[in-house]
């Protein structure tokens, strides 16, 4: 009997042969396990500039903390933050902005608190926390280099502009139940999907990085079937189910990797310049190196 994964890659339709636009994730992707970006993974953005594909960037991550790699990167394009909950064009303009309902995110804060796992906000640039000491804070701030506000008298004042809920605990499998519990219970108000093994991250329920895609291909002119994107978290699979190329890193599980049409090296092992050298520039129109 074929396993679910199996099953499912096998259904999966072919990938395009025509790649116009590349969509990818940060962290686990773009990203090494150092948060740096590679020489050779510069050298990719660039043969793609020079083919006329531009690479754009959506993340769990709120909008500093993407826009913070655009001159190492040489990057100016559209991106989007919070899994979609934010959009922007490529002069930094809000494009869509989506926040989640109040009765969700009361009852997700309420989920969060009975097991103990640590509630954020984000609220476009803000990053609202209840406790600043909580395990993840300083992990989260070196990343994202944004200073935390502290809510001493609870979220309240912030519930009603909320793109992104995130629960963070350093008990990976509860996180991974609650993905699924947390998931059940707010079933037609949000999307539920960790974004890291220890982050669990809550968006109103269109805001994912499936419909961040095709906002950013719109910006083109650009059909979703002619995007490849790149990503490893369970949060990347809604733009895998969507684009016309979708690559797993190496270090994605087997389930998320089963979403994808094809799999590459880590990012520990230069996956992502890997991944545009041999998936995307061959399905390039004029590319180096393409076929067509």
């Amino acid at each position: 009997m074929k396993s679910d994964d199996q099953a499912r890659r096998e259904a999966k339709p072919a990938p395009t042969e025509n790649v116009r636009l590349v969509v990818s994730d940060m962290d686990g992707t773009l990203l090494t396990p150092k948060k740096q970006v590679t020489p050779a993974t510069l050298a990719a953005i660039g043969q793609l500039r020079e083919a006329g594909v531009p690479v754009c960037l959506v993340s769990s991550r709120p909008p500093p903390g993407i826009s913070m790699y655009f001159e190492a990167l040489g990057l100016k394009t559209p991106y989007a933050g919070l899994n979609g909950a934010i959009v922007f064009d490529a002069e930094g303009r809000t494009v869509s902005s989506l926040a989640l309902p109040q009765d969700a995110l009361r009852d997700a804060l309420d989920m969060l608190n009975v097991h103990g796992v640590d509630a954020w906000l984000f609220c476009g640039s803000d990053w609202i926390v209840g406790d600043v000491t909580g395990a993840y804070v300083q992990h989260e701030q070196a990343a994202i280099r944004v200073e935390p506000i502290v809510a001493s008298e609870g979220f309240d004042p912030w519930l009603d502009k909320v793109g992104k809920l995130a629960g963070s605990s350093s008990d990976y499998d509860l996180l991974a139940r609650l993905e699924g519990e947390i998931g059940a219970l707010l079933e037609g108000r949000a999307h539920v999907a960790r974004s890291s093994p220890y982050y669990l991250d809550i968006t109103p329920e269109q805001a994912t990085k499936g419909y961040a895609l095709k906002q950013l291909a719109g910006m083109f002119g650009i059909a979703p079937h002619e995007v490849a994107c790149l990503g490893d978290m369970r949060n990347d699979i809604a733009m895998f189910e969507v684009a016309g190329l979708s690559i797993a890193m190496g270090n994605a599980t087997d389930e998320v990797a089963s979403y994808a049409h094809v799999r590459t090296a880590s990012n520990e092992d230069e996956g992502w310049a890997r991944a545009i050298e041999t998936y995307v520039l061959p399905r390039v129109a004029g590319a180096k190196g393409s076929s067509s």
